[in-house]
């Protein structure tokens, strides 16, 4: 239920550097990994607005305050939320993350082959 959490502020952090680095990104001879900074955001913050509609579709999410369900039960809702935010929403950013990363290498030594 709260998963989403975690690529969420992700994706505040990187457009935060991506803004930061503007000028660093469109340097040609800049690191691979930086120039690719624009599809990580786009990902990261694409993933988090799916993860945030799926979670109000399954009613995990309300309108209404505390929005966490696990938060309005009783038996531990931070814990519950900070459990789930640590087993899957770390791993989820970290797999996300990684795959950005292969995908930019490749992506940047198809460029230079052809």
């Amino acid at each position: 239920m709260a998963c989403f959490i975690v690529p969420l502020v992700q994706a505040i952090g990187t457009s935060i550097y991506r803004k930061a680095a503007e000028k660093s990104i469109h340097n040609p001879e800049a690191n691979p990994l930086l120039r690719n900074v624009p599809a990580l955001e786009k990902m990261l913050w694409g993933g988090s607005v799916m993860l945030i509609v799926d979670h109000i579709i399954n009613g995990e999410l309300t309108w209404a305050f505390p929005f966490f369900t696990a938060l309005a039960k009783d038996g531990g809702g931070w814990s519950v939320m900070l459990h789930e935010m640590l087993t899957v929403g770390v791993p989820m950013s970290l797999v996300l993350t990684a795959v950005w990363a292969i995908w930019a290498l490749l992506r940047e030594k198809k460029a230079v082959t052809v």
